[in-house]
Order: structure tokens, then C-alpha cells, then sequence
């Protein structure tokens, strides 16, 4: 358990921009390193995490803990995923307006904003590469691209859409199944 706590303190510490972010480490440890988790059941974490109230990394880490030591390891995941961000906001406050107009700190963020930006797609590369893909989940992408690219529709709804389609396409699969093999 402490191994998990460790784990997920070194994610949270060293991850900046949040979730999405977190999810190429989260894979590195939780897939890679200590399989934890199988592949298709961290894409699936994922997409949970995702669609759950709650940052995706907290909602992630704690699945893991409770996955592998129950109540008490999704409290050490979570309170080691937690804690990095805690301690670190508490010290930028502590500290921020000293350093709020400094040049170098204003560019610093900058290059941790564009190394966040490019933690972010290599993350939805990965999982796009390791899910299914059909007619369907083509135009789903394209539909999700549009939408959120240009704001149309919460991503909140995003979400819910493609869940509510990836069922519907399911039982009509699974029933044309059924009827062929009657």
C-alpha cells in the first residue's frame, strides 16, 4: 500500500496541468510498470474517470487503490495523488505575489502550458491507438472534434451522446447477431 501511496504522490507531484495530463503517467505505473491494470480496462478507467463528477485523476487513482487494497488503498491513491497539488498550491500562495510579476516566472508557465498541451495529445493518441475502431467510432471522433472545437455543446453532453450511441450501436450489432444466427 505504501508503494501505491508513493506511486501516486510522484504522479501528482510531477505532472503539471492537471488530469489529462496525469493519464501518460497513470498508464506508465498502472499499465507498464506494476500492471495494475490490463490495458483495456485502463482505457475503460479512463473514460469513467472522465465521465465521473471529480477530476479524472482523483476518480482514476482511487479505482486503482480500491482495485488493489480496497477502501484503504483508494485512500492512500487518492491522498497520494492529492497531496503534491495541496502542498504545492499552498506554497505558490504563500509565495505569488512576490513572484507575480517576474518575467521569467511569466515564461516559465508559458513552456509549461505548451509541455501540458503536448502530455495531453500524446495521451488521446495513445488511447485512440489502442481502441476499437469501426464506421461508428470514426464519425463519433469527428462529431466529438467539431463540437468541442467550436463549443457548440457541453462535453458533458459529449460524453453522454457517445455513451447513449455506443449502446444503441451495441444492441443493434448484438441483435443483427442474434437474428444471422437463428
Amino acid at each position: 500500500m505504501l508503494l501505491l501511496f508513493i506511486t501516486f504522490f510522484k504522479i501528482g507531484l510531477f505532472t503539471f496541468g492537471g488530469g489529462y495530463a496525469m493519464i501518460p503517467l497513470i498508464h506508465f505505473y498502472a499499465v507498464d510498470k506494476f500492471k495494475w491494470l490490463g490495458e483495456e480496462e485502463f482505457i475503460d478507467i479512463i473514460a469513467i474517470a472522465e465521465s465521473t463528477p471529480g477530476p479524472i485523476a482523483i476518480n482514476s487513482a482511487t479505482y486503482i487503490g480500491y482495485k488493489k487494497y480496497g477502501v484503504k488503498g483508494s485512500i492512500a491513491a487518492t491522498l497520494g495523488v492529492v497531496l503534491p497539488s495541496l502542498i504545492i498550491i499552498i506554497l505558490i500562495s504563500a509565495f505569488l505575489m512576490q513572484f507575480k510579476e517576474n518575467v521569467w516566472v511569466e515564461y516559465a508557465f508559458l513552456g509549461i502550458r505548451i509541455a501540458v498541451s503536448v502530455l495531453i495529445l500524446n495521451a488521446g493518441i495513445r488511447i485512440y491507438r489502442k481502441t476499437d475502431k469501426d464506421w461508428l467510432s470514426y464519425i463519433l471522433l469527428l462529431f466529438g472534434l467539431i463540437v468541442v472545437s467550436f463549443d457548440i455543446i457541453p462535453i458533458v453532453l459529449v460524453i453522454l451522446i457517445g455513451g447513449i450511441v455506443g449502446i444503441i450501436h451495441a444492441l443493434i450489432v448484438k441483435n443483427k447477431g442474434v437474428d444471422e444466427d437463428a
